[in-house]
């Protein structure tokens, strides 16, 4: 925490008349609060005189006033502009950004989603999160649990560098692959162990709610192969998002002929889904940079 300077600077008054020198006051402060708290020239020219114990009054609006009517425009609009609010209260843009740092915000870009959530869809995430919790509590089910999910996998994964520019000097300028580069889906389940099962379809295949159901049927084998513990006990809680082959009626009596128990999910929520915070976060971090030849050589 940093400490006011009237306070420190009453501090080394008293350790002077107690007889100790600059180098003992500065190093018994700094003990106490923090190693940069007062330096020994500081406390030096404080001794010389040089500083008073009071802070001289100064012309100007006071610090704290220009930070709470910052904090006020800020929280006003969230999107404010360091420079429109210098413009605003009078003040330099390099004044506005000292009292941001001071208040501890900071810019940064808005996170992109594929939907805004109407108020039906925030009531629905919250029931959805609230209801699992406390299942969970009565009856802890996350070891039962198989998640699942899809991705795309390209075989060229290029990944942004930073460079090293002079003052200046604009960034260099690097084209974003296209949405035209080989590629393979990947379709995957796993749970709190590992991996169960996974596929990747054939060039050009799409996934369907027939094809999904073909799919569920090798994850139960799976299952019995590296879970039989889950199939024995008939406890499976199944976890998948709300994508149209998950929720179509052939698959949601595929799932009531398996005894799968079917998890809620809110729709448009990509961070409750596992898969995608987590296993395919993972994934897309430890496959920067690689290029794939072929399909095996992907798979591998």
């Amino acid at each position: 925490m940093e400490q006011n300077k009237e306070k420190i600077r009453h501090i080394l008054q008293y350790y002077y008349d107690k007889g100790k020198n600059a180098s003992q006051a500065a190093n018994k402060i700094c003990a106490v609060y923090r190693p940069d708290t007062v330096s020994i020239s500081t406390a030096q020219r404080f001794r010389s005189g040089a500083e008073v114990v009071e802070d001289a009054p100064r012309s100007g609006r006071p610090v704290v006033e220009n930070c709470d009517k910052i904090a006020e425009l800020v929280e006003r609009d969230r999107h404010s502009r360091s420079r429109s609010i210098g413009q605003e209260l009078d003040m330099s843009h390099q004044t506005v950004i000292n009292h941001l740092k001071k208040l501890g915000v900071t810019k940064k870009l808005d996170v992109w989603v594929p939907h805004e959530l109407t108020r039906k869809n925030i009531f629905d995430r919250i029931d959805a999160c609230e209801s699992l919790l406390n299942r969970n509590k009565i009856d802890p089910f996350l070891k039962s649990m198989v998640t699942g999910d899809e991705k795309w996998v390209t075989y060229d994964n290029v990944r942004r560098k930073t460079v090293v520019v002079e003052r200046g000097e604009a960034a260099q300028m690097v084209a974003k692959p296209g949405l035209t580069d080989r590629k393979v889906l990947l379709c995957v389940w796993w749970d709190w162990q590992g991996i169960i099962h996974y596929e990747l379809l054939p060039y050009g295949q799409t996934l369907n709610s027939d094809l999904y159901c073909q799919q569920l049927d090798r994850l139960k084998t799976a299952l019995m192969q590296k879970r039989p513990s889950l199939i024995n006990r008939g406890r499976i809680a199944f976890h998948q998002d709300n994508a149209r082959p998950h929720t179509s009626l052939v698959t949601r009596q595929k799932l009531r002929e398996l005894g799968w128990e079917v998890l809620v999910h809110p729709p448009y929520s990509p961070d409750l889904a596992p898969s995608d915070y987590h296993l395919f976060l993972s994934m897309a971090n430890a496959l920067g940079s690689l290029k794939f030849a072929t399909r095996e050589s992907c798979e591998n």
